[in-house]
């Protein structure tokens, strides 16, 4: 039986993303072993949104079996051949490291691979700067969508890594158009708490931006409720904060918490989860089996109006 909490609504590509997308330099998206039905679906809708230039790496004919599948005519863009997964991944990080291609986008491979060819030095996608996962989910309704940093990546993020999500999730909310962005700090209290360490992090975090980040507006620690809720705002009396009950961004304290959140919001409301990693020379772009097509669609526009604004 179907859990009742679940939602039968149907992701959507948010219109306001997409449209940024399209007003943005069309990127070229290296596609690290493409020859999948997922993969190939997803580059061919994001070609036709007008928002993704394809560079296949993989198998030639495989490639070429999927493109035929959908009826596309391929034979203008560029195919890297490519044996197995790994080669497939090091020819796609590599294609974006000597500057050939702008986004690097997991296609028909595992997530260990694909990472292991984004994080190699050999590669020249490495900045020095430290490699953070953002969510930007949005509603089907509309309305204003919310970023949530680090569901997928960093598992126990230390506080430099939070830090620079923060900086990261201020960064992509200025280029989404937000001019001062609000960015709370998720914890399970509002009151810093010796038993509950995130929310002392939280508070440390919260100082930390106020001091170092301008046009932005930051609170922590904040449960749930008061990230997302105005009324469990002015019942707490926190209706003076900046943030409380209106966050664009949610930093959470480690990986199970951000996980939960993100799939709450999709399996139980139908968000959109368009997700990216940053900190690397490129976005890039850890597409699921499990995403729906939308996700994906949505994913390529938000690295596209990041290359964009590089």
């Amino acid at each position: 039986m179907t859990s009742p909490f679940l939602t039968t609504r149907k992701a959507a590509i948010p219109s306001g993303l997409l449209t940024l997308a399209q007003a943005a330099q069309t990127p070229r998206v290296a596609i690290a072993h493409a020859g999948a039905s997922l993969p190939m679906l997803a580059a061919y809708e994001a070609t036709n949104a007008g928002i993704m230039h394809p560079v296949f790496t993989g198998d030639r004919d495989a490639i070429r079996a999927e493109a035929d599948q959908l009826g596309w005519e391929i034979s203008g863009y560029e195919i890297i051949e490519a044996v197995g997964e790994a080669e497939a991944g090091r020819t796609a990080a590599l294609t974006c490291g000597e500057g050939r291609a702008d986004v690097l986008m997991k296609g028909h491979l595992h997530t260990d691979v694909f990472m292991k060819s984004a994080l190699s030095r050999d590669n020249g996608l490495r900045t020095g700067a430290r490699l953070v996962h953002v969510f930007h989910i949005s509603h089907p309704n509309g309305g204003k969508p919310i970023l949530v940093s680090d569901a997928a990546v960093n598992v126990a993020p230390d506080m430099d890594t939070r830090k620079a999500a923060i900086t990261y999730c201020v960064d992509l909310l200025h280029k989404l158009g937000i001019k001062q962005p609000k960015v709370a700090m998720l914890s399970a209290t509002e009151s810093v708490l010796p038993a509950v360490p995130s929310s002392g992090e939280a508070r440390e975090l919260r100082d930390w931006a106020r001091e170092e980040i301008p046009n932005a507006y930051f609170s922590g620690p904040l449960a749930l409720d008061l990230i997302l809720s105005p009324e469990s705002a002015v019942t707490k009396g926190m209706q003076n904060d900046p943030v409380a009950g209106d966050a664009d961004a949610v930093i959470v304290p480690e990986i199970v918490s951000g996980n939960t959140l993100f799939k709450a919001m999709v399996y139980l409301s139908g968000g959109c989860a368009a997700g990216v990693v940053m900190g690397a020379k490129v976005p890039i772009l850890l597409t699921s089996r499990a995403d729906p097509a939308a996700a994906r669609i949505a994913s390529v526009a938000l690295a596209a109006v990041l290359q964009d604004n590089a």
